[in-house]
C-alpha cells in the first residue's frame, strides 16, 4: 500500500481511508485513487488489513448443511443483512460435525472475524467449552438452536409453532400422531413437547411414533427408511401424521407413496401429512404438504442487529455477553396433504 500510494501521489493514510470507507475522502482524492487502481491492478491484501485491525469487516456464517434449502434461505438473508452493514460474510458448512464446527470457528478468529452467526451442531463438553471459550473472545449469535442460557439467540418459537399445526390437525375426527426428527439440536425435544402438551390441553392422548434413535442429518433418508419399516410392521397408529420437520415429511411420504398409500383431504385418501418449517420444495412435492412456516428474513433480521449491536457496544461493555434469546412466531400454510 506504501507503493500504491507513491506511486498515486498521495499518503499511505490518506490511501488506507479509502479503503476502509471511500466516500470518507474527497471526490477528487477518491477519482485519483480509482484511476491509480485501473492503471496498477492494485489491490490491497484482505488479511494483511484484518490482521493489522483491531476488529475487521468480516462476519463468520456458520451453518450444518450447506444442501439444506431452509439454510440456504438463512444464508441469502444474513448475507444480504451483512453486506448492508458494511460487513463481508465468510460462509462455512459444518456439515453437521463438531470438529468442522470448531475448525471453522478457528479460521474465523485466524482471520480476526469480527462476530459469528451460526447454527450449533451441539457435540460434547469437550466441544461446548471450546466453543464457549470462542464466545468469549469473538461475539456469537446462535440461530435455529440455542447453544445455551447464556449465549444469545434468534430462533423460531417451537411451543406457538407446534401448538398451531397440532391444534389444527386435531380437528379431523382422528388424533394426530408424531413422526419426530432426529436429535441433531434442542429444536427436536422442544417440537415433541410442544406437540404433547398441545395433546394433552386438548384431553388427547399423545402418541409418539417409536423411530430408532438417531443424530443423522440425512433427515429425508433415515424417515424413508423407519417409514418403510412401520408399514411392513402393520402401519402407523393413527391416519394423521405430524413430522418434525419437511424433510423428515419428505422422506415419509416417498415412503407411503411407495408403499401405494395415498396422502391427502380428499375420503378416498389413506393418510393425512404435515411438517414444520415450509422449505422451498414443500410447494412443489406431490401432494403440496401442510406446515408452518418460519420467519427466515424477520429472524435474518434480528440476527443480525443483535450482533451489530454487541459489535458497536462502547469498549468498557464488549466484553460484557448478552444472553438475549428472541423467539418469532411462524404462520400455518395450509396445502393439499392435511
Amino acid at each position: 500500500m506504501e507503493e500504491f500510494a507513491a506511486a498515486v501521489g498521495l499518503s499511505r493514510p490518506t490511501v488506507s481511508k479509502y479503503f476502509q470507507d471511500p466516500s470518507s475522502v474527497r471526490q477528487r482524492v477518491r477519482e485519483k485513487i480509482e484511476v491509480g487502481l485501473k492503471d496498477t491492478g492494485f489491490r490491497p491484501n484482505l488479511f494483511a488489513v484484518n490482521l493489522n485491525r483491531r476488529r475487521s469487516k468480516i462476519v463468520g456464517l456458520i451453518f450444518p448443511n450447506s444442501m439444506d434449502p431452509f439454510y440456504m434461505g438463512w444464508r441469502r438473508q444474513l448475507e444480504v443483512e451483512a453486506t448492508s452493514a458494511g460487513y463481508l460474510p465468510f460462509v462455512f458448512s459444518s456439515d453437521g460435525r463438531a470438529e468442522l464446527e470448531a475448525e471453522a470457528l478457528e479460521t474465523l478468529s485466524s482471520l480476526n472475524a469480527a462476530g459469528v452467526i451460526m447454527v450449533p451442531v451441539g457435540g460434547n463438553t469437550a466441544h461446548r467449552e471450546k466453543v464457549k471459550a470462542i464466545a468469549k473472545r469473538n461475539p456469537i449469535v446462535f440461530i435455529d438452536a440455542p447453544f445455551d442460557a447464556e449465549e444469545a439467540f434468534v430462533g423460531t418459537n417451537n411451543a406457538q409453532s407446534m401448538a398451531l399445526i397440532t391444534d389444527y390437525l386435531t380437528r379431523f375426527g382422528d388424533r394426530p400422531c408424531y413422526f419426530d426428527m432426529p436429535a441433531v439440536n434442542s429444536n427436536a425435544k422442544e417440537r415433541r413437547d410442544a406437540y404433547t402438551a398441545t395433546m394433552l390441553r386438548r384431553g388427547l392422548e399423545p402418541i409418539l411414533v417409536p423411530i430408532q434413535s438417531s443424530t443423522v442429518w440425512d433427515f429425508e433418508r433415515f424417515a424413508f427408511d423407519e417409514a418403510s419399516r412401520f408399514l411392513r410392521e402393520g402401519g402407523f397408529p393413527t391416519k394423521i401424521i405430524l413430522c418434525g420437520n419437511d424433510r423428515v415429511a419428505f422422506g415419509l411420504l416417498a415412503a407411503l407413496q411407495q408403499a401405494g398409500k395415498k396422502v391427502g383431504i380428499t375420503p378416498d385418501c389413506d393418510l393425512r401429512v404435515a411438517g414444520h418449517d415450509n422449505q422451498p420444495l414443500s410447494e412443489y412435492i406431490w401432494p403440496p404438504l401442510t406446515t408452518v412456516q418460519q420467519n427466515v428474513t424477520e429472524m435474518g433480521r434480528l440476527a443480525m442487529k443483535l450482533l451489530l449491536s454487541r459489535l458497536e457496544a462502547p469498549e468498557g461493555a464488549k466484553g460484557q455477553r448478552r444472553a438475549e434469546h428472541i423467539l418469532v412466531n411462524a404462520d400455518l400454510v395450509l396445502r393439499s396433504s392435511a
